[in-house]
């Protein structure tokens, strides 16, 4: 009875210390990303940054979401909008008035704007394919919008507000644009810039 005690005890010892190693290897991982990070060496932070992932719940909740924007930047400097949008959404969503990944989504999903703007300016002439892209615009602007306006009220610039205001006149959204200036006082209230590591 005794020696069975011992050895479950030893196993239960033993898998507290793999779980911690484990988070000490992740951590360290993390580290050697910023590293690669802070010497541009781009494609080693992207293996290191990859290979943290599914390991990430490990990290310290501040140190996770500051990894997830510095794996989402490195993403979107890839051209891998898809994985990029994933790792700011986890970050937007855990912190929402930290407005610089708010910028990124919106700038992002300002793509699929542009893209199906030049496809509407191609179907001109074809009234049901202009009126399903017409449809597609407003759907695409409509996700943008939330993330540029609370760029734009925590971080002014003449470009984003200019996008801002297009996206409504170009959607007929007469409504949204007359109430912008009290949305975007709104969204100034509370502005995060840096993210909190601990």
């Amino acid at each position: 009875m005794f020696k069975k005690l011992l050895l479950l005890s030893s196993i239960v010892f033993m898998a507290f210390a793999t779980q911690a190693q484990t988070t000490d290897e992740v951590y360290n991982k993390y580290l050697d990303f910023n590293e690669a990070r802070m010497y541009q060496n781009t494609d080693k932070a992207l293996t290191l940054g990859q290979d943290i992932i599914p390991s990430a719940d490990k990290l310290k909740e501040g140190t996770r979401l500051n990894f997830y924007y510095a794996i989402g930047n490195l993403f979107e400097n890839d051209g891998q909008s898809v994985k990029a949008i994933e790792f700011y959404q986890k970050v937007a969503a855990a912190v929402p008035d930290y407005y610089v990944a708010q910028r990124a989504l919106g700038y992002l999903y300002l793509k699929d704007v542009q893209d199906i703007s030049t496809k509407l300016n191609a179907a001109k002439s074809d009234i049901n394919e202009n009126k399903r892209l017409t449809a597609l615009y407003a759907t695409a602007a409509k996700k943008a919008l939330p993330y540029l306006e609370k760029a734009q009220a925590c971080d002014p610039t003449d470009d984003t507000l200019a996008i801002i205001k297009s996206l409504y006149k170009n959607m007929g959204d007469t409504q949204g644009a007359a109430t912008l200036n009290t949305r975007l006082k709104a969204l100034s209230k509370n502005c995060i810039d840096l993210l909190d590591d601990k």
